[in-house]
C-alpha cells in the first residue's frame, strides 16, 4: 500500500524487458469495476477470490514483473505460488509515509483504498502493516522505500534480481526464475 510498488514496477519492467503487470490494474480490467466497487458490491472476500485466481494465473508465467497489491501477499495460497514460482521482493515504508503519499495522490487518496475506510487512515495504515508484518517478512529480499526514489528502488530490486539470476547461473541454489 502505497510502498511504490506500481511505479516501481514500471522503472523495473523497462531495465529488465519484461512486462509489467499490477495485479490491482489487471483485475479491475478483468471485472470491468474498480476495486473500491468490488468491495462495495462485493465485499472483500469476493475481491480475494479475485485476486487469488489471478496470482495464480500470474505466478505459474515466467518474464513479468508482477506488482502485487498490499494484501495479496498475506494469502497463504498466494504466498506458496510467489515464493516458490519468482523473486519476492516486499517494498517497505513506515505508516507515516505511507499515510502522506496516499493523502498527496492524485488517485483519490484514503477514499479510493477501501480498506482504509472505518478508522483514521493513518491509524488503520498501522494496523494493516502489523496484520501483514509476519506474511511481509517471508518475502525473499525487503527494500525500504522512505527515503528513495521509485528510481532508486528499482535500482535495489534490479540488484537483488541480479544476483539471484547469477546464483541461479552458477548453479547454487538461487531462484529458478526471476520474477
Amino acid at each position: 500500500m502505497a510502498s511504490g510498488k506500481s511505479r516501481t514496477g514500471e522503472i523495473l519492467s523497462r531495465l529488465i524487458g519484461w512486462e509489467l503487470v499490477d495485479a490491482d490494474v489487471e483485475l479491475a480490467n478483468r471485472a470491468g469495476r474498480s476495486i473500491p466497487e468490488i468491495f462495495e458490491e462485493d465485499g472483500e472476500a469476493a475481491f480475494r477470490d479475485l485476486e487469488r485466481s489471478l496470482i495464480q494465473e500470474l505466478a505459474s508465467d515466467y518474464g513479468k514483473v508482477i506488482a502485487a497489491g498490499g494484501g495479496a501477499f498475506v494469502d497463504p495460497d498466494n504466498q506458496e505460488q510467489m515464493l516458490n514460482n519468482g523473486l519476492v521482493v516486499c517494498l517497505r515504508a513506515e505508516p507515516a509515509t505511507i499515510h502522506r503519499r496516499i493523502t498527496q495522490a492524485e488517485s483519490g487518496g484514503a477514499a479510493a483504498r477501501p480498506l482504509l475506510a472505518g478508522a483514521p487512515p493513518l491509524e488503520r495504515i498501522e494496523a494493516l502493516l502489523a496484520q501483514r508484518a509476519e506474511a511481509y517478512s517471508r518475502a525473499h529480499y525487503s527494500i525500504d522505500t522512505d527515503l528513495l526514489t521509485s528510481e532508486q528502488v528499482a535500482q535495489e530490486v534490479l540488484k537483488v534480481f541480479n544476483e539471484t539470476e547469477d546464483e541461479t547461473d552458477a548453479g547454487t541454489g538461487g531462484k529458478e526464475n526471476g520474477r
